[in-house]
C-alpha cells in the first residue's frame, strides 16, 4: 500500500501518548476527548434535531466511550444483550436503546418483551426475518400483555451495489442482512398479529466505509417507498432508521462527509407524499464517531533486516485485527526514535515493513515509512478507535489492553483497566 500524506499529529498529541506509554505500559488506547467531541459535532450539525441519533455500539464497547459519546447527544444502537448490558452501564435508559442485528437468540428476544412487559421497553428491536418476526410473536403472546407497546422496525435488504469492500457491502443483495420488500410486507403482518407489538418502520444499513453516496441514496429511496406503502394502511407506520456507513478512509483519501450523505435526504423527501412521509428519521453512526480519535501506541520488540527493514510490535491483531481481517489501513508514525521524542522532525525515513507480535503470518500492519528503530522505542497506529476493543480477543492469552481518554486539559482518565493474566 501507498502510505498517504498526513498532518503532524505530534506537536498536540505526542507527548502525551508517550505519557499513557510510560504511565500504563503498551500496548495502551488512547481516545482524544477534543476529536471525539468534533467527530459528534459533525454529525449533530449534519443530522440535527429531531433526528433520532444512536451511537453504534459494536464499533467501541467501551462503556466509559459509550457513556461520553451518550453526553454528546447520541442515544446507543445495540446488536445483543451484551451490549444491551453496556448501554445500560454507560447511563442509557431502555428508552433510549434500539435493540437490532442479525444475530438475535430468543433469549435476545425474552428480553426485549420481558423489559416492555415491566414498563421499560427499548425504543424499537428491529426484525431481520419472516423467522426472527415468527419468534418474536411467540414470545410476546407468551408474555407480552396486550395494553403494552413494544415498537418494531423491519429491516430492508435494499439490494443496492455499495460503494466500499465486498466484506462491508452488507446492504448488497444475496447480503445475510435484512428482508426483501415482499418479505417485509410479511413480517409487518405477522408481527402485527401478535399482542401489543407495534410495527413502526423500517430499517436499513448499506454498507461501511462507504465511498460514495449513490448506493446509500439508492437504498434510502427504496426504504422511503416501503414506509410511505406500508404507512398507508397503518397509521403508526412512520419511522425510517437510515443506518450508518459515513466513512473514516486513511487520511488523504476522498470521502463524503456526514454532511455531503445529509443533502441528498431534501430531494428524496419531496419525491414522498407530505402525508405519506416518515414522521421519525434515525441515523445509526459508529466508526465516523469514535474511529479517528482512537490512538494504540505499541513498543518496538525486534528491529531487522528481511530484504528491507522489518519491525515486530508488541500490538497487533489481538487489539486490531482490521489489517488481518479485510486488509483495513492504519497509518503508523514514530513517536520516539532511538530513544528520543520525534518532534515533528524524525530525520531521515526508510520503508519499514510492520508486524504484530501474534502467532499468525497474517498479523501483519503493512508497510510505513518510519525513522530508525530500536527496541523499546514507542510508535502509534492511528485510526484505531473503532472496531479495536470491541473486536479485540485474548488469543495467545493476551490480556486486553487499558483504554485511556485524553481530557481537553490533558488528563489521562482510565475508561477501561488493562486486563489480567490469571493462574500465571
Amino acid at each position: 500500500m501507498k502510505e498517504p500524506p498526513a498532518p503532524d499529529l505530534l506537536p498536540r498529541l505526542g507527548p502525551s501518548l508517550i505519557r499513557a506509554a510510560r504511565r500504563f505500559g503498551t500496548p495502551v488506547q488512547v481516545t482524544d476527548a477534543v476529536e471525539l467531541e468534533a467527530a459528534a459535532a459533525a454529525v449533530r450539525s449534519a443530522f440535527p434535531d429531531p433526528w433520532l441519533r444512536a451511537f453504534s455500539v459494536k464499533a467501541n464497547d467501551v462503556a466509559a466511550i459509550v457513556g461520553r459519546i451518550a453526553g454528546l447527544g447520541f442515544d446507543g444502537n445495540v446488536v445483543s444483550r451484551g451490549e444491551w448490558a453496556i448501554a445500560r452501564r454507560a447511563g442509557l435508559p431502555n428508552a433510549r436503546i434500539t435493540l437490532e442485528g442479525v444475530g438475535k437468540t430468543d433469549d435476545d428476544l425474552r428480553a426485549a418483551v420481558r423489559a416492555a412487559a415491566d414498563g421499560a421497553p427499548l425504543r424499537w428491536i428491529a426484525i431481520e426475518s419472516l423467522d426472527e418476526a415468527r419468534a418474536l410473536v411467540r414470545v410476546a403472546r407468551r408474555s407480552l400483555p396486550r395494553d403494552t407497546a413494544l415498537d418494531v422496525l423491519f429491516r430492508l435488504n435494499p439490494e443496492v451495489a455499495p460503494e466500499t469492500l465486498r466484506e462491508l457491502a452488507v446492504g448488497a443483495a444475496g447480503s445475510k442482512f435484512g428482508m426483501t420488500a415482499d418479505e417485509l410486507s410479511e413480517a409487518v403482518e405477522v408481527v402485527g398479529a401478535g399482542p401489543g407489538l407495534v410495527p413502526r418502520g423500517v430499517h436499513l444499513h448499506v454498507g461501511s466505509q462507504l465511498r460514495a453516496v449513490d448506493a446509500w441514496r439508492d437504498a434510502v429511496r427504496r426504504g422511503l417507498a416501503v414506509v410511505a406503502l406500508l404507512g398507508g394502511t397503518r397509521a403508526s407506520f412512520d419511522t425510517l432508521d437510515v443506518g450508518g456507513g459515513f466513512p473514516i478512509l486513511p487520511i488523504g483519501d476522498a470521502a463524503p462527509d456526514p454532511a455531503r450523505f445529509a443533502r441528498e435526504l431534501p430531494a428524496l423527501l419531496e419525491a414522498i407524499p407530505a402525508d405519506r412521509r416518515p414522521a421519525r428519521l434515525a441515523i445509526e453512526p459508529g466508526r465516523a464517531l469514535v474511529a479517528r480519535a482512537g490512538y494504540l501506541v505499541a513498543r518496538v520488540l525486534h528491529v531487522r533486516d528481511r530484504g528491507g527493514r522489518q519491525v515486530v510490535l508488541d500490538t497487533g491483531m489481538t487489539e486490531l485485527i482490521r489489517p488481518a481481517l479485510y486488509d483495513a489501513w492504519h497509518q503508523i508514525d514514530a513517536l520516539t526514535s532511538l530513544g528520543k521524542p520525534v518532534d515533528g522532525s524524525p530525520g531521515a525515513l526508510e520503508a519499514t515493513r510492520v508486524e504484530g507480535p501474534i502467532c499468525e503470518s497474517t498479523d501483519h500492519l503493512g508497510e510505513h515509512q518510519l525513522p530508525p528503530l530500536r527496541r523499546g522505542d514507542l510508535v502509534v497506529i492511528r485510526d484505531a478507535g473503532a472496531y479495536s476493543a470491541s473486536l479485540g480477543s485474548a488469543y495467545n492469552g493476551r490480556p486486553r489492553p487499558p483504554q485511556v481518554i485524553l481530557e481537553r486539559d490533558g488528563a489521562l482518565t482510565v475508561a477501561r483497566p488493562r486486563g489480567r493474566i490469571t493462574g500465571a
